[in-house]
């Protein structure tokens, strides 16, 4: 069927004729329904070729205003004009603000209609166009989009492509910078609300006041400088994906209203006392060790197992490190492109100081040292020059010689703590007893270590 399809939804069969006639003589191919059930069932059918829906006010089985929202719900990109014998200025201000592109009275001339529908065509084909274009220059967070091939990458994605089609609660837990957003941007492009919002919120970037509100919005004079309502990024992630990052940081109040949205998937904003309705899926990451802070009081454990529903570990990067090569080749392209360099690749030593840094910082990190040194790059090759001053890494010799980097104080400290660790059978409890540490501390060492 042609994209410049016509929808017309009216009971009376006469008018309906022809309105057809009269659209099909100027070039449009015409769709017809008698009521608003079947007129729903063709925009579902042909949502992709409708540009423009003409719907009568007045149905046998719903009212032109109401039945707007269905509509634009089925085919978001399709103008809607409504059509009514009886037409009032508060009526046609209601369909406006409700999304209609016009409101017209029955017995207008045919030029006037077929002015406003093509009107209401070439904005529908325009913003195709746009949404298109969109489309392709969005980034792609996709799996397949993730670059790595190293086992515990592999293990991480497998986990993830599993939940992901899945309306179920996802935790990410992994060190800061290791991609836990990249997962949650692929888990949502991998599930079937992909056309839906992915909305992102830091929940350690806002006071906790100021929180609440983004969250969940607020109504008119709820307090001081609320001069509008508010619609939360609860509201505005409705359909779609919700990333909660830093979910440890959320304090303690706001994590029972998060419960209750994902017991009940509603809320209540602030200064409002009926609860909002929502349909979203909440995926949270998190670089505390959740369980124990529930254990130690620090957070909800009835929130930690409604969020801890399926658990993938995004491993850090020096735990992937034959990742680093490939990670490091995908940044040096990007900036070059960006900053318009000739650049054809690393020598042998940035290679080797890149492949043993320990990456505190993780992929975050990589992806900063790698900027910055394309941002310096004079020649055509990135030497160890161009790595930051602080970059204080021991690489081991090439061959003949003792590993003096098997001697150093971190070395040692890494090496002791896996043999307690293994002396203790994988209890991190009696393991941090025997090394005479705090767990928390034992904890951020098998993390900073990737024990």
């Amino acid at each position: 069927m042609p994209h410049n399809s016509i929808l017309i939804i009216d009971d009376e069969n006469s008018l309906r004729q022809l309105l057809g006639r009269v659209l099909e003589l100027e070039g449009y191919t015409v769709l017809m329904a008698p009521d608003a059930h079947r007129g729903l069932e063709l925009l579902r059918e042909h949502n992709q070729e409708i540009l423009v829906v003409l719907s009568d006010v007045k149905l046998p089985d719903g009212h032109g205003l109401s039945l707007l929202p269905r509509y634009k719900a089925v085919a978001p990109l399709a103008e809607v004009i409504l059509m009514t014998a009886f037409g009032t200025i508060a009526d046609g201000v209601q369909a406006m603000k409700s999304g209609a592109f016009d409101y017209l009275t029955k017995g207008d001339s045919d030029d006037q209609l077929v002015v406003v529908v093509e009107r209401a065509a070439e904005k529908a084909r325009l913003q195709r166009r746009v949404a298109e274009l969109e489309k392709q220059l969005a980034p792609q967070f996709t799996f397949d989009s993730m670059v790595g091939h190293s086992a515990p990458l592999a293990q991480a994605k497998a986990l993830a492509l599993r939940v992901a089609p899945t309306d179920s609660t996802v935790l990410l837990e992994g060190p800061t910078g290791s991609g836990k957003e990249l997962f949650a941007q692929a888990i949502h492009a991998a599930s079937p609300r992909c056309t839906k919002p992915f909305i992102a919120v830091n929940c350690s970037a806002f006071p906790k006041d100021l929180l609440e509100s983004e969250l969940f919005g607020y109504r008119k004079g709820a307090f001081t400088g609320a001069l509008t309502d508010k619609r939360g990024l609860m509201e505005e992630a409705n359909g779609g994906t919700l990333f909660l990052d830093e979910i440890g940081e959320l304090p303690l109040e706001l994590q029972a209203k998060l419960l209750r949205v994902l017991e009940t998937q509603s809320f209540t904003k602030i200064g409002d006392t009926k609860p909002v309705r929502v349909n979203v899926r909440i995926v949270a990451a998190t670089n505390r060790n959740l369980r124990q802070e529930a254990d130690e009081g620090h957070f909800r454990p009835d929130l930690y197992y409604r969020l801890a529903v399926f658990t993938v570990p995004v491993p850090p990067l020096n735990v992937r490190r034959e990742d680093i090569e490939p990670l490091a080749n995908h940044f040096l392209q990007l900036y070059a492109g960006k900053l318009r360099k000739r650049l054809r690749g690393m020598d042998a030593d940035f290679l080797r100081q890149l492949t043993h840094y320990n990456w505190r910082g993780n992929v975050r990190e990589l992806k900063n040292v790698l900027e910055r040194a394309v941002i310096l790059a004079d020649d055509d090759l990135l030497t160890p020059e161009y790595l930051p001053a602080e970059f204080d890494v021991v690489v081991p010799p090439a061959s003949g010689t003792p590993d003096d980097h098997e001697r150093t104080l971190r070395s040692m400290e890494r090496n002791h703590i896996r043999s307690v660790l293994q002396e203790a059978h994988g209890n991190k409890t009696e393991a941090a007893r025997i090394l005479g540490v705090a767990l928390t501390t034992l904890y951020r060492k098998i993390q900073e270590y990737g024990l």
